[in-house]
């Protein structure tokens, strides 16, 4: 359990003997990969815990941020008021890969998720500014927070525009150069090439979720370039068809919101009742909500590759996303069968030719689930008569 720490360890030394070459930062399992904020926050751990070597102290602040964790995404729940009470318990309780992730292994993953969490709060409680430059921060941590930004400027551009949603974005990148700064300074080249690396080959050993392909196509950039193209496709289309919930164009998004066009007339009773029988309407924070869980979970069913870390990536959206859509008496077990799933599948190690295609069945049903049962509610429908509406009117004959 102490390879990744250590390795974490021995990164972030050489900066703290001076080194600001990125490309000079290595530890037992190779190079440093992380952005800058990284560097800063292990560097904090470093000294806390003695240079690294009281590992139970980091344990024990881990388990803290493991808490916290929890914490900040209950209250988002809260928020959107979807999930069921007794599903907390398999969020809290049920997932040993997730505890081994957060106090066995140590990882930079919860350290991003636990901030983009607190980034969501913001955004919930509409503090932009603040909720950008916190997402930024994780950012600096790992770039899986990444698969978050296309549902992010969807909620800036629908409430800000483009012109407004700019100053927003400059907080984000300036955060980035502020945090690089001492790195790109030395060697900027260096420091963009190690720490976004967006080409990096992952090996195939690791792989969680595509063990049933032969190690050739894994590694093929091919391959890479359609699961790329998948995952824009699909963001297009819930950004048109799930996300844009207005009759207008998308491109009216780009307009200031005080330019465009006043919102529809009410729904008809009618619409109101065949929309609670088919759709599960979503008050403002649950469709924030909405969009980012869901932009994040098209990124991991079109990554090239999860390693087992990477399940507190959507481990605690997947409630939400199961939950957010209609949902029978008879339904609530289906879905908690779709939660065991996924957590024996990455459970599973090494992972094999069943476990891969189990998780990406999981994925696909979810998907489904989510394209459905967000469907947008019709402008209209043909009022259907009541019962006893329908005997008085024979009786009347």
């Amino acid at each position: 359990t102490e390879i990744d720490w250590k390795a974490y360890m021995q990164e972030v030394e050489g900066f703290a003997n001076g080194t600001l070459d990125y490309t000079q930062l290595k530890g037992d399992t190779g190079p440093l990969v992380y952005p800058a904020g990284f560097v800063y926050i292990f560097l904090g751990l470093y000294h806390a815990t003695g240079r690294g070597s009281d590992i139970r102290l980091a344990q024990y602040l881990f388990a803290a941020l493991y808490l916290l964790n929890l914490l900040l995404v209950f209250r988002i729940y809260c928020r959107t008021n979807k999930v069921p009470p007794y599903v907390f318990f398999f969020m809290c309780c049920a997932s040993y890969r997730i505890h081994s992730i957060f106090v066995l292994r140590l990882f930079n993953d919860p350290v991003a998720m636990a901030i983009l969490f607190l980034a969501i709060n913001l955004f919930l409680e509409e503090r932009w500014s603040w909720g950008c430059l916190l997402f930024s921060l994780a950012v600096s941590v790992k770039m899986n927070i990444l698969l978050f930004a296309p549902g992010l400027l969807f909620l800036l551009l629908q409430r800000f525009g483009l012109l407004g949603c700019i100053p927003k974005l400059c907080i984000c990148a300036l955060l980035q150069v502020v945090l690089g700064l001492p790195f790109l300074l030395v060697n900027p080249i260096g420091y963009l090439t190690r720490s976004f690396d967006l080409g990096r080959q992952f090996q195939f050993k690791w792989t969680v979720n595509w063990r049933f392909l032969p190690e050739e196509v894994f590694q093929n950039r091919a391959f890479h370039a359609v699961l790329l193209l998948a995952h824009l496709a699909g963001l297009g289309l819930f950004a048109l068809h799930r996300w844009h919930s207005s009759k207008d164009s998308i491109l009216t998004l780009l307009k200031d919101p005080a330019k465009r066009k006043p919102p529809s007339p009410p729904l008809t009773v009618n619409d109101i009742l065949w929309q609670a029988s088919h759709v599960c309407p979503l008050n403002a924070s649950a469709q924030i909500v909405f969009i980012l869980f869901s932009s994040n979970f098209l990124g991991v069913c079109c990554s090239r590759s999860l390693h087992y870390q990477f399940y507190v990536w959507y481990f605690h959206t997947l409630p939400y996303l199961l939950w957010c859509t209609p949902t029978t008496k008879l339904a609530h077990m289906p879905k908690v069968l779709l939660l065991g799933v996924i957590e024996l599948c990455w459970n599973t190690y090494p992972s094999t030719v069943c476990s891969s295609l189990s998780l990406h069945i999981c994925h696909g049903l979810i998907l489904l689930q989510l394209w459905y049962g967000m469907a947008p509610t019709p402008v209209s429908h043909t009022p259907t008569p009541s019962r006893k509406r329908t005997a008085t009117s024979k009786k009347a004959q």
